[in-house]
Formats: C-alpha cells, structure tokens, sequence
C-alpha cells in the first residue's frame, strides 16, 4: 500500500503545513495541487523526491508541470489546478482530460472547495484549501492493488 498527502491552494500558509509535518513525513507521495506561493519549493527542500507540484493560476514561480500522471499501485491518476479545466463551471472538462489519459483519478484544486464524487467511474477529489482564511482540508489517499480509498481531513493543521 502507498499514502498520499494531496493539498492546494496553500497560498503562504506555512504554518498550517508545518502542522502537517509528521504526516507529511510519513507518506509516500505528497502531491500539491497550486497556488502554493512558493510553499511548492518549502515543501520539497523538506520532503524530497516524494514531493509532486502542479502549477496554479496564482504562482508566479512556476515550480511544477501544468498538468502531472502518476501510476501508483495500479491506479492512473490526473493531478492538475483545475484552472485550465474550467474547474469552477464543473468537472466535465477534467473528466474529460482524465478519460483521455486513461486515469480512474482526477485530483484538481483551484475552487477551495473540498470534494470527492465518483463520476463515470472516475473517482474525482478537491481537497479544498488551505489558506490562512479557512477552516483548511486536504486529503489523505491510500492506495492498493488498483483500488484508491480517499478520505478528506477538515480543520487540518488547526
């Protein structure tokens, strides 16, 4: 079994992911969705090669790929902000992008909204935000022989 941290919209709250450090150091992947505010290369100096950064429409550096696929035990999945999905009008240009890559998993940010939903078969997640005006949340992704079980955390490092 493999663990992921999946956050974003961390927009300079370093505090709130430093609260998060026993966990983040623990996982296997820590994927950060965007609008890190240059948390991307803190997280990454602390955790390595396990860190996976996708850029956000607030990042001025511009630390990750746009869009990112990951095949972690059995399971495809499509990171991205969500930004150049239209993520805010819906998911459908996500799923779409998903379907077209072969992922059972979408995981996007942008909207600060948390979310899991299972559309057509996709299992798609929003770990919501976590900036310093927030209740904050990101999602923990456990990982197995094809299969991904994903559990939003609410009032994250708070």
């Amino acid at each position: 079994m493999k663990t992921a941290v999946v956050l974003s919209d961390t927009h300079g709250n370093r505090k709130a992911i430093d609260k998060l450090a026993v966990i983040l150091g623990e996982c296997d992947y820590i994927i950060h969705l965007g609008d890190t505010s240059e948390d991307g290369a803190y997280i990454r100096s602390n955790y390595g090669n396990k860190t996976f950064l996708v850029n956000g429409n607030c990042d001025r550096c511009k630390l990750g790929e746009d869009e990112l696929v990951l095949d972690i035990e059995g399971v495809r999945i499509f990171a991205t902000h969500g930004h150049l999905y239209g993520a805010k009008s819906g998911t459908a240009k996500l799923l779409a992008r998903a379907k077209e890559l072969g992922c059972s998993v979408v995981l996007y940010g942008h909207t600060h909204d948390k979310r899991e939903d299972e559309i057509d078969g996709i299992t798609v997640i929003n770990p919501g935000c976590m900036t310093r005006y927030s209740q904050g949340s990101y999602c923990y992704l456990a990982i197995f022989n094809g299969k991904a079980v994903a559990k939003i955390v609410e009032n994250a490092g708070y």
